[in-house]
């Protein structure tokens, strides 16, 4: 999809070793993962709470030219959802690519919307 995709966390590189080594899950994990223990990207980014010094869990989508495209923070106790991101992503691409919106619930192969004041409230 012409992505990058990046773990990062307040964790050192020593418990990432560690959590891929131990863990069946993170053993699978093909991309990078980057240690924050100064926290300067995750105050970069506000995603840092201050008085665990942990980082909220958060997904953003920046574009290739470094604009953050979409945050989102959950709840610690809610898992994130790989479906919704991927369908994030393809909108944003979609929306590139031809000008158009996406209305709630687009999958890829539905139509765009086109951008046009007068349809406001329509979708």
């Amino acid at each position: 999809m012409n992505t990058e995709v990046l773990g990062i966390s307040t964790d050192s590189v020593y418990s990432h070793k560690v959590f891929t080594e131990t863990s069946a899950a993170a053993s699978r994990v093909t991309y990078p993962l980057v240690s924050d223990r100064n926290h300067w990207i995750s105050r970069a980014y506000r995603v840092l709470d201050e008085g665990s010094g942990a980082a909220y869990r958060a997904t953003l989508i920046i574009n290739p030219t470094g604009i953050i495209e979409s945050k989102m923070i959950y709840p610690k106790e809610i898992g994130r959802n790989a479906q919704e991101l991927l369908r994030m992503v393809k909108g944003i691409q979609y929306n590139e690519s031809t000008g158009k919106g996406v209305p709630a619930n687009w999958v890829p192969g539905l139509n765009g919307i086109e951008p046009n004041p007068s349809d406001i409230g329509k979708y």
